[in-house]
């Protein structure tokens, strides 16, 4: 059963997983709710085609399961780089807008925190394109290692100490309670993604305050790609359209 703690993976990424788990009859609603709610007070869904105004995320998930879905998947796009979306235009801006979404048989839903509640809206959605597992995971470690010996060059311990530590120490993970059927690669892209992730935050949390500015664009230019990679990874660890078989 999932600890009732705050989950290092977005809400939709939460979504994604224990929906999916959820739609193949993995597991309980009551395990789903626990999951994705996390300390919320409740979640709700409005805008599901067919039904009247806000309804509770269990009626949604069976909803979902209606229409055909057998799994859920994540975006997390960022300005320039609309990952995990594939239109339309107000699904992309009110993704973008969130900074993720949860998608599934032609729908889209968008999540905005309003208090103790997450209140979701669900948007058509468009066939997207994905990288998979085995692909994003090489990538990630390749930003990694060229995002960690640019960060070097530009002596990261000197004005960042916390970024050479967590560079030090990429074997100390976020720790994730997957649902069954959550393949283990998927848990540990997952992991090294939301650890470069943070990694970049800690980063460029002054933003170069304590650099000159040349120095300041090249510790972005170095990053940008590490956090493209890792927003990529967490895309695909948590979209079961490619999961490995």
């Amino acid at each position: 059963m999932p600890a009732r703690h705050p989950s290092p993976l977005p809400v939709s990424g939460r979504l994604a997983w224990w929906g999916t788990a959820w739609l193949r009859g993995l597991v309980v609603t009551d395990l789903v709710l626990d999951a994705v709610l996390g300390d919320d007070a409740t979640h709700v869904v409005a805008g599901l085609p067919g039904v009247d105004g806000p309804v509770p995320l269990a009626r949604a998930l069976a909803e979902l399961r209606l229409a055909g879905a057998t799994g859920l998947g994540l975006a997390v796009p960022a300005p320039g780089d609309p990952v995990g979306l594939g239109g339309p235009p107000a699904f992309n801006t009110a993704a973008l807008e969130s900074g993720q979404a949860a998608v599934s048989v032609g729908l889209g839903l968008v999540p905005l925190r309003v208090g103790a509640a997450v209140e979701w809206t669900a948007y058509d959605a468009l066939p997207r394109q994905l990288s998979d597992v085995g692909e994003c995971d090489r990538a990630l470690r390749l930003a990694l290692q060229e995002a960690a010996g640019t960060l070097a060059d530009l002596d990261v311990a000197r004005w960042r100490p916390e970024v050479a530590d967590a560079l030090l120490n990429l074997r100390h993970r976020p720790e994730l309670a997957p649902p069954p059927g959550t393949p283990g690669r998927c848990v540990e892209l997952a992991g090294r993604s939301l650890q470069s992730l943070g990694i970049v935050d800690l980063a460029l949390e002054d933003d170069g305050s304590s650099l000159d500015a040349g120095r300041a664009a090249a510790r972005r230019e170095a990053l940008a790609p590490l956090a493209a990679a890792a927003r990529r990874g967490l895309v695909a660890a948590c979209s079961p359209e490619v999961w490995p078989e």
